[in-house]
């Protein structure tokens, strides 16, 4: 096997030297993990429901993580331009498609999320989030070049309440609740007065209020969480119990038991999992990688020139760390319930191929690229 050396000019070598390897190698490595927590929890949920063979979500899942990380290397060899059309095209054809879902998508809980494919299910949605973050940063670079007249700012929250308009419809309010907050910070990052920030802040207020007082199933998420007694919290407890039972070092692999009464074990509540059979010290770890990722991806933001760059890998990185944020504050029951995946780590094939979208757009547009002058090529 030959070794990829610094005077290789292929563009596999020059890809090697300039991508961030250890966020690839922090990325990789919640693909693993990934893995074997899914080959914990997910027997158990195929055998609960009465599926073809115990291993029939593994091999699933394995299919998506593999072509999940082609996907990111593929998309982190592209240059910001290749990005900015990828996203582009995207962004335009996962709004198409979200727009679908309400008119043949089949109906789950309410919700009308997912188009029917032979043997997989799709949400577009999942793939909005990523393109509409680079597409959006897109709009706003354009508008702080130097003599644009061009509204980028404005056009940025006209796309983004398509998308919301979207999203309510469906409905998804995590999921709308994550692409407010992915503008808000790639807005803040553009540059904005105290009072557009206060003014922001009451807008994120007034849209929860809206959705509380307009929407049931979000009365009811929040009741429950105030109130153990208002409703069932059957997953949620079974989730603490599982935490309890973990420790600090676990039960063991496979010697999990609550992953056999648990519903949502190998999605929503895999986290649970991995503390009742791994215990406190991996629920640390896959913080620990989680955080990794997202402050050495703003640290490495702090030299950045190219504004669509820093807008674009901003949004990008509060995506990712706030879902998995919510993901496991929902386990630890420090926040609503909201059934949102943890990245790279639950079941969900739509997740785990937008998440890898979403990752090799950050690694490509964070790839060291300086010409003879040290300017950046960002825009090459």
């Amino acid at each position: 096997m030959m070794a990829v050396t610094r005077a290789d000019d292929s563009t596999l070598g020059r890809w090697w030297w300039t991508v961030d390897r250890l966020t690839l190698g922090a990325l990789f490595l919640l693909v693993a993990i990934g893995f074997v927590l899914m080959l914990a929890a997910s027997p158990s949920v195929a055998e609960r429901i009465g599926a073809a063979s115990r291993h029939a979500f593994i091999g699933k899942q394995v299919f998506f993580l593999a072509v999940a990380c082609a996907l990111m290397v593929g998309v982190s060899l592209l240059s910001p331009r290749q990005v900015r059309i990828l996203a582009l095209l995207g962004c335009a054809g996962a709004l198409l498609l979200t727009a679908a879902t309400l008119v043949i998508g089949p109906e789950v809980k309410g919700a009308r999320r997912w188009l029917p494919l032979p043997g997989f299910q799709l949400q577009p949605s999942e793939f909005l989030k990523p393109c509409l973050a680079v597409t959006c940063a897109w709009l706003i670079a354009l508008g702080r070049r130097p003599g644009s007249r061009f509204p980028g700012a404005l056009a940025a929250c006209g796309l983004f309440a398509v998308a919301a308009a979207l999203l309510k419809l469906q409905p998804d309010v995590g999921m709308l609740m994550v692409i407010a907050a992915v503008l808000a910070s790639q807005l803040f990052v553009n540059g904005l007065n105290m009072f557009a920030v206060v003014a922001m802040g009451g807008a994120g207020v007034a849209l929860f209020g809206a959705a509380y007082a307009l929407l049931p199933h979000v009365q009811s998420r929040v009741h429950r969480f105030l109130d153990p007694n208002a409703g069932d919290n059957y997953q949620v407890e079974v989730a603490m119990e599982a935490f309890g039972n973990g420790g600090l070092l676990g039960r063991g692999p496979g010697e999990g038991r609550i992953k056999t009464v648990l519903p949502d074990a190998h999605a929503d509540f895999v986290f649970a999992v991995a503390g009742e059979e791994f215990g406190f010290i991996l629920c640390l770890i896959l913080i620990g990688i989680f955080a990794f990722v997202v402050v050495r991806g703003l640290v490495k933001l702090l030299p950045e020139t190219d504004r669509f760059t820093l807008i674009a890998a901003t949004g990008l990185l509060t995506q990712f760390g706030l879902q998995a944020f919510v993901n496991m504050a929902s386990s630890l029951h420090l926040i609503p319930t909201k059934g949102m995946t943890l990245p790279f780590i639950s079941y969900g094939g739509s997740s785990v191929l937008a998440i890898a979208l979403g990752m090799g757009f950050l690694l490509a547009l964070t790839r060291r690229r300086t010409g003879p002058t040290g300017r950046s090529e960002s825009d090459a």
